[in-house]
């Protein structure tokens, strides 16, 4: 009989810490990314400098938007870039953003699903979720319906793509995926 107890009390001891593993990682996904990292990762956009941007050609990668595979979102040019691992831009794109905009830094690809009720009420598909701004969740999406849009005083967080992007953006962006956030 006590060999029986202390195998069900190693299971029981188990079970607890990967509940207690999988809640903590639950937790870390969702804060917000001003608490999550140090506060030198996040500048506010008044007082950070804007990217250094190719004059001739306002599609091309920003310089300063990092190194290696990630994706690069602009919140002033409303423009996201796919970068492979070796800093070639794979493809790039005009996004609509919703109403609440990510402090710039860098963030990861937390969660994914492939088709929910955005919170402007229109059904969006290949969302790719990598920040929450005090409660709303920002990230990226393709609308792929109509839907009654935002009440008066819902703050949005969704960044819109078009269905062809967002396609792209859901092979490229997998969980742990790097997004750079700039001005």
């Amino acid at each position: 009989m006590a060999g029986t107890s202390s195998g069900v009390v190693a299971v029981l001891t188990a079970a607890a810490v990967g509940a207690i593993g999988f809640l903590a990682y639950r937790a870390q996904a969702t804060v917000p990314a001003a608490l999550g990292d140090t506060p030198a990762a996040h500048a506010s956009p008044t007082s950070a400098p804007k990217a250094p941007r190719d004059r001739r050609d306002p599609t091309a990668l920003p310089g300063g938007s990092g190194t290696g595979e990630r994706v690069v979102y602009s919140v002033d040019d409303d423009r996201v870039w796919l970068v492979g691992d070796r800093d070639q831009t794979q493809r790039t794109f005009p996004v609509r953003p919703g109403n609440v905009d990510p402090p710039l830094g860098t963030y990861w690809v937390t969660s994914r699903s492939n088709a929910v009720t955005g919170t402007d009420g229109r059904p969006v598909e290949h969302v790719v979720r990598f920040t929450t701004v005090q409660g709303v969740v920002i990230g990226f999406s393709a609308a792929v319906g109509d839907g009654p849009g935002p009440a008066a005083g819902v703050k949005t967080g969704g960044i819109r793509e078009n269905r062809e992007d967002g396609d792209a953006m859901w092979r490229f962006a997998t969980i742990g995926v790097r997004v750079v956030v700039i001005r």
